[in-house]
C-alpha cells in the first residue's frame, strides 16, 4: 500500500529479510522471498534509496557462509546493479572480496551467481572512464594466493585486465601485483599459467619512473624474494624482472644493490643450469663497475671453496659464462689475483686444475689461448702469462700445460726436470694423463706440427719425452704419447745432435734439407732463461717455493692423520672403564693379528 514511503525504514527491513532467508522453516522462507521481490520492486521504482546508507549493511554481511544469505545478498547486488541511477561500481571495492570468497562456495549455484556478478561488473570497468583501481587491486593480489584454483583463475584474470586498463593509478601498486603474479607463473593450472604470464609481460611493458610513484626499491624486494621459490619458472621470471631493472634504472638499482645481492650470489647454486646462466648474466650487468666484479669474483671463490661439488658440476659453466658476459682475460687475471693469495693449498690446487682445464677445451676462451701463444713475443701476451704463473705454480701440471701452450718449451722441460718423487703421486697422474689426452685435442694443434721440425723444436721434444718418463708404462695415456712421438721424423736430427739433446746441450745451428738455419734453441743458457723479459729462471724458483709449501702441507696433513688414527687406536684398547694392565707375554702360538701382518721393509703405521 505504502509502496515507496516505507524507503526510510529500508535498512531495518533489509536486515530482518537477510535474516529470515536462512529460516529453517520452508514457508518462513516463501514467504521472506515474497516480500524480497516487493521490496526490490519499490527500490528499483523508488528516487529516493540511499546506496551510501545501505553500503555499509551490505559489506557487513558479505563474508557470512550461510548460502541462502549468500544468495539472498547476490542478488540485491545484481538488482541494484541493474538500475541506471544506482551507482554500485563505485562501491564496489567495499564488496569486492566478499565476491571472490563466494566463489569457493561449495554450492555449484552460488559460485555461478558470483562469477556471473563479477562479469558483469568486469565488463563495467572496461566500459566506465574512472574506476578505482588502486583499492580493488590490493583485493585482487590477496585473492590471487586463494587455494580454491577457481578464485585464483578469476583474481588473476581480473588483474590482467587492470594492468591494461590502470595506467598510472596501478603504478604504486606495482609491486603487490607483481608479487601476485609470480607464483601463479607456476601454478600447477595451465590456464592460470598463461594469463599470468601475459599479465606479466603486459606489467614489464610498462616503462614507468620512480618520479611516477614506481618503487624500483619494491620491485627489487619482491624479486628477491622468489628467487627463493620452488618453482624454477617463478625464479626465472623474478631474475628476468632484476635484469629489466637494471637495464632501465640502474643508478637506483645500484643503490638497493646490498638488498638483494647476497641472494644473488647464493642463486649461483641454483639446481636449474638456465636459472644459473640468468643470474650469471644480472651478475655480469652489475659487475660493470670494479668494485661489484671483486665481490662477485672473491664471492665465487669462497663458494667453490665451501662447495667442492658446486665447482665440480658447475664451474665451467659458470666460469665460461663469466668470459662470454665479461672479458675473458679480466675474469681469468681477477680469479689469479684472488688464488694467489689463499690459504688452502689443497683448494688453490683444485681451482688452478678446474680453471686450467676450462682453459684448454672452452672454445670461449680460444682469443685468450691465441694471446698465450704469443707470450714470448709481445707484452699483452707475456703480461697475461705472469699474471697466470703465480697461482698456476699450486699445480705442476698446470704450469706444464702453461708453458706449453705460451710455447715455452725449455721453461716446460725444466719445470719437469725439477719435479720430485713427492709430486708424482696418483693426483699428479691423472693430471698427466688428462693433458696427454688433451695434446691430442685440436687447442694444440700447432705443437704436434712443430714436431714435423724437431731440431727446431728440441726443448718440446724433450718436454714430451720427459713426461712419458713420468707416465706408467702400462698406462693408455703412454701408449699414446709414446705412439705419437714415434711420428716425428728423424731427418733432422744427426747422432751428435741426440747426444747434445740428452746432455741437455741444444745446438746452434743444424743442416735442415741442406740448408743452415738459426734454430729456436739455438742461444745460451742465459738467453733461454730470459724471453721477452720473463726471466724463467727467477720463475722456475717461484714454483719450486709453492710446490715446497705444498710438500711440507702434504707432509703435515699424513702426520695429523697418523696422530688421529693412532689416538683411535689408544682409545679402543684402553676403555675408560678398564684401567690400564700390563702387556702380557705374547703367545707364540697365537696367529699375528692383521695390523702385524706386514713384508719385510713395511712400516706399521
Amino acid at each position: 500500500v505504502v509502496r515507496g514511503d516505507f524507503i526510510v525504514f529500508f535498512n531495518q527491513i533489509f536486515d530482518a529479510l537477510c535474516k529470515l532467508s536462512a529460516d529453517s522453516d520452508a514457508n518462513v522462507q516463501s514467504a521472506a522471498h515474497l516480500l524480497d521481490r516487493l521490496v526490490k520492486d519499490i527500490v528499483t521504482e523508488s528516487d529516493q534509496f540511499s546506496i551510501e546508507e545501505f553500503i555499509p549493511l551490505l559489506r557487513e554481511r558479505m563474508n557470512v557462509l550461510n548460502p541462502y544469505v549468500r544468495q539472498f545478498l547476490v542478488g540485491w547486488i545484481t538488482v541494484l546493479d541493474s538500475v541506471p541511477d544506482i551507482d554500485m561500481l563505485g562501491f564496489l571495492p567495499d564488496f569486492l572480496d566478499g565476491l571472490f570468497n563466494m566463489l569457493s562456495d561449495s554450492s555449484h549455484e552460488i559460485r555461478q551467481q558470483a562469477d556471473s556478478a563479477l562479469s558483469e561488473f568486469l565488463q563495467e570497468i572496461k566500459n566506465s572512464p574512472s574506476v578505482d583501481y588502486g583499492r580493488m587491486a590490493e583485493i585482487l593480489v590477496q585473492r590471487a594466493a586463494s587455494p580454491d584454483e577457481f578464485t585464483r583463475l578469476t583474481a588473476i584474470t581480473w588483474i590482467n585486465e587492470f594492468v591494461k586498463l590502470g595506467g598510472d593509478q596501478l603504478v604504486p601498486h606495482y609491486a603487490d601485483i607483481l608479487g601476485a603474479i609470480l607464483p601463479c607463473i607456476s601454478d600447477k593450472e595451465e590456464k592460470i599459467r598463461v594469463v599470468a604470464r601475459e599479465t606479466n609481460e603486459e606489467l614489464r611493458g610498462i616503462h614507468a619512473d620512480p618520479g611516477e610513484g614506481f618503487h624500483v626499491q619494491a620491485i627489487l624486494s619482491v624479486a628477491r624474494r622468489h628467487l627463493s621459490s620452488e618453482w624454477e619458472a617463478t625464479r626465472i621470471e623474478a631474475l628476468h624482472w632484476i635484469s629489466t631493472l637494471l637495464n632501465r634504472h640502474r643508478a637506483e638499482v645500484l643503490s638497493f644493490l646490498n638488498d638483494i645481492f647476497e641472494s644473488l650470489l647464493k642463486a649461483l647454486s641454483d639446481p636449474s643450469d638456465e636459472v644459473v646462466l640468468l643470474v650469471l648474466e644480472v651478475h655480469a650487468c652489475i659487475a660493470k663497475d670494479e668494485k661489484h666484479f671483486h665481490q662477485l669474483t672473491v664471492y665465487l671463490v669462497q663458494n667453490f671453496r665451501v662447495d667442492n661439488s658446486l665447482l665440480e658440476k658447475r664451474g665451467a659453466l659458470i666460469i665460461r659464462r663469466l668470459c662470454v658476459l665479461l672479458d675473458a682475460e679480466t675474469v681469468y687475471r681477477k680469479l689469479s689475483a684472488i688464488l694467489q693469495e689463499e690459504s688452502d693449498l689443497d683448494f688453490a690446487s683444485i681451482m688452478v686444475q678446474a680453471l686450467n682445464l676450462i682453459l684448454l677445451t672452452s672454445y670461449e676462451l680460444a682469443n685468450l689461448r691465441d694471446l698465450l701463444k704469443k707470450s714470448l713475443f709481445n707484452d699483452a701476451g707475456k703480461n697475461l702469462f705472469l699474471s697466470l704463473y703465480t697461482s698456476w705454480c699450486h699445480s705442476p701440471m698446470a704450469i706444464i700445460s702453461l708453458c706449453l701452450l705460451a710455447q715455452a718449451y725449455h721453461h716446460a722441460s725444466s719445470v719437469i726436470q725439477s719435479l720430485v718423487e713427492e709430486d708424482i703421486n696418483v693426483k699428479f697422474l691423472v693430471q698427466l694423463d688428462k693433458l696427454i689426452h688433451l695434446l691430442e685435442t685440436p687447442t694444440f694443434a700447432y705443437l704436434r706440427l712443430q714436431l714435423l721440425e724437431p731440431g727446431r723444436y728440441i726443448w718440446l721434444l724433450k718436454a714430451l719425452y720427459g713426461l712419458l718418463m713420468l707416465l706408467p708404462q702400462q698406462s693408455v695415456a703412454f701408449k699414446i704419447l709414446r705412439t705419437r712421438l714415434k711420428t716425428v721424423p728423424s731427418y733432422s736430427f744427426s747422432g751428435e745432435q741426440f747426444k747434445r739433446l740428452s746432455s741437455g746441450n741444444a745446438f746452434s745451428e743444424v743442416n735442415h734439407f741442406g740448408g743452415s738455419e738459426i734454430l729456436e734453441d739455438g742461444m745460451n743458457e742465459d738467453q733461454r732463461n730470459v724471453r721477452n723479459g720473463i726471466n724463467f729462471a727467477s720463475w722456475l724458483q717461484q714454483f719450486e717455493r709453492v710446490q715446497q709449501q705444498h710438500r711440507v702441507h702434504s707432509k703435515s696433513q699424513a702426520l695429523s692423520r697418523y696422530s688421529s688414527a693412532s689416538s683411535a687406536k689408544v682409545q679402543e684398547v684402553q676403555t675408560p672403564e678398564e684401567p690400564r694392565r700390563p702387556s702380557p707375554v705374547p703367545d707364540m702360538n697365537r696367529p699375528p693379528s692383521r695390523s702385524s701382518r706386514r713384508g719385510p721393509g713395511q712400516l706399521q703405521l
